[in-house]
C-alpha cells in the first residue's frame, strides 16, 4: 500500500482525466507552435485590474494615461478570478463543457497589443484552488465536508482539492491558452490550502488522505509538488511565472507554512517571481508592538523585506511585493503608498504591484 502510494505521488508524467495536452483547441495555427523567446525581464511597477476594467476601453485608456505620467510600467489583469470564472472566450474543452467562461475581456490579443504598443508589461492573474465554479460543477474535485457535500469556507465559497492533479492540469491548460494571447507573465494566486473555514470538517482526496496518514506528508510538500508541476509544464513557454503568497511568508522559517502550505523555500527555484501580499492592514494588532499596523506601512514593509530578502539569495525567484493602495485601517494616500515603495526599493527586488480591488488609482505617491 505504502509503495503504491509513494509511486503515485512521485514526480512522474501521470495520466489524468483532464490533461493539459488535449484540452486545448485543435485549431492552433502553425505560428503558435513556433518556439518563442521570453519577453525581456523588467522591474515591474504595476497595478491590478479586474477583467471588467481591462475590457472597458474608457477605463483602459485612463490607466494607460496614468502609466504614461508616472513610474508605472505594468498591469496585472484577471483572466480567472476568485469565482473560478474564466474571463475570456476560452476554447478549452472542459471550460466549454462546464460553461465556466464569461467573456469580460473581449478581444484579448488586441488589448495586449494596445498595451505593448505603450511599452506596458502585461501580467495575467489566475486564481487556482479557490474555484467555487469547478468545485460545484465537478464535486469529485472539491474539498469535501465530513457531513457530506462540498466543504465551504466562512464566506460560503467552495475550494477544489489542492492535491488533485486534474485541477493542476486544468489550470495549466488555462495558463497555456493565456500565453497564446501574448501575456508576458502568468501570475498564480490562491496557490494554497484554505485558511478561513472550519478546517476540521474538510475532507481531501483518498489518495492524499492515505498518503498523509502513512507518510505524514505535509501541506507544504503538496504545494511544492504543484509548484514543480507548473515549472515543468510551462518550461519553454515564452512567459515568466509568478506566485502570490501571504505577506507573512517573508518572516516564516523552517516548517512553518501557516497551515496553508505556503513557504518561499518550496517555490523559490520553481518560478521567476514571488509576490507576498504585504498589506499593512492585514497584520494583527500588536504586530511589531503596533496597535494599528495599517498606520505604519514603512515599519511593516521594512521588517518584512529585511527578514524575507535573504530567502531569495542565489535562487531563481525574485521578490515583487503587493502594496496596499486601498483604505483599510487607515487612509492610504500619497505618503503611505510612497512609504511602502521606498521600503521595498531599499532591497534587491523585481519591483512592486499596487492592489485596489475597485481599481481606483491616481498619481498619489508615484514618481512622475
Amino acid at each position: 500500500m505504502l509503495c503504491s502510494l509513494l509511486i503515485w505521488w512521485a514526480w512522474t508524467e501521470t495520466v489524468t482525466t483532464i490533461e493539459a495536452v488535449g484540452v486545448l483547441t485543435n485549431n492552433l495555427t502553425e505560428e503558435e507552435f513556433v518556439i518563442k523567446p521570453k519577453p525581456s525581464q523588467v522591474v515591474a511597477k504595476g497595478l491590478y485590474l479586474t477583467a471588467y476594467s481591462a475590457g472597458s476601453s474608457k477605463k483602459i485608456d485612463e490607466i494607460i494615461n496614468l502609466i504614461d505620467k508616472t513610474e508605472l510600467n505594468a498591469v496585472v489583469i484577471d483572466i480567472k478570478d476568485y469565482s473560478g470564472k474564466v474571463l475570456y472566450d476560452s476554447q478549452i474543452k472542459l471550460v466549454n463543457d462546464l460553461k465556466t467562461d464569461d467573456n469580460r475581456l473581449g478581444d484579448v490579443k488586441s488589448l495586449i497589443e494596445k498595451l505593448h504598443a505603450k511599452n506596458i508589461y502585461v501580467i495575467a492573474r489566475q486564481t487556482v484552488f479557490q474555484d467555487p465554479i469547478l468545485a460545484n460543477k465537478k464535486p469529485e474535485l472539491a474539498i469535501r465536508a465530513k457531513g457530506g457535500g462540498v466543504w465551504r469556507d466562512y464566506k460560503g465559497l467552495a475550494w477544489v482539492d489542492p492535491s488533485r492533479k486534474e485541477v493542476w492540469s486544468y489550470n495549466v491548460a488555462i495558463a497555456k491558452e493565456a500565453i497564446n494571447f501574448g501575456f508576458d507573465e502568468i501570475n498564480f494566486d490562491y496557490v494554497r490550502f484554505p485558511s478561513d473555514g472550519n478546517m476540521e470538517q474538510a475532507v481531501y482526496s483518498k489518495d492524499y488522505a492515505d498518503l498523509k496518514r502513512i507518510t505524514q506528508i505535509t501541506k507544504y510538500e503538496v504545494m511544492k509538488q504543484f509548484f514543480h508541476f507548473l515549472n515543468v509544464k510551462l518550461s519553454g513557454e515564452p512567459v515568466w511565472i509568478s506566485l502570490d503568497m501571504f505577506g507573512l511568508v517573508m518572516e516564516k522559517n523552517g516548517e512553518d507554512d501557516m497551515r496553508i502550505g505556503q513557504r518561499i523555500a518550496d517555490a523559490a527555484d520553481e518560478v521567476d517571481y514571488i509576490s507576498p501580499m504585504m498589506y499593512p492592514s492585514h497584520y494583527p494588532s500588536g504586530y511589531l508592538g503596533l496597535k494599528n499596523p495599517a498606520q505604519h506601512p514603512a515599519k511593516v514593509f521594512e521588517n518584512g523585506m529585511k527578514q524575507g530578502e535573504p530567502k531569495f539569495k542565489n535562487k531563481r525567484a525574485q521578490v515583487r511585493p503587493w502594496l496596499q493602495a486601498f483604505n483599510l485601517g487607515a487612509v492610504y494616500g500619497a505618503e503611505k503608498i510612497r512609504a511602502q515603495i521606498d521600503a521595498v526599493e531599499k532591497y534587491d527586488n523585481a519591483g512592486w504591484l499596487l492592489w485596489n480591488a475597485a481599481n481606483r488609482y491616481s498619481e498619489a505617491g508615484l514618481k512622475k
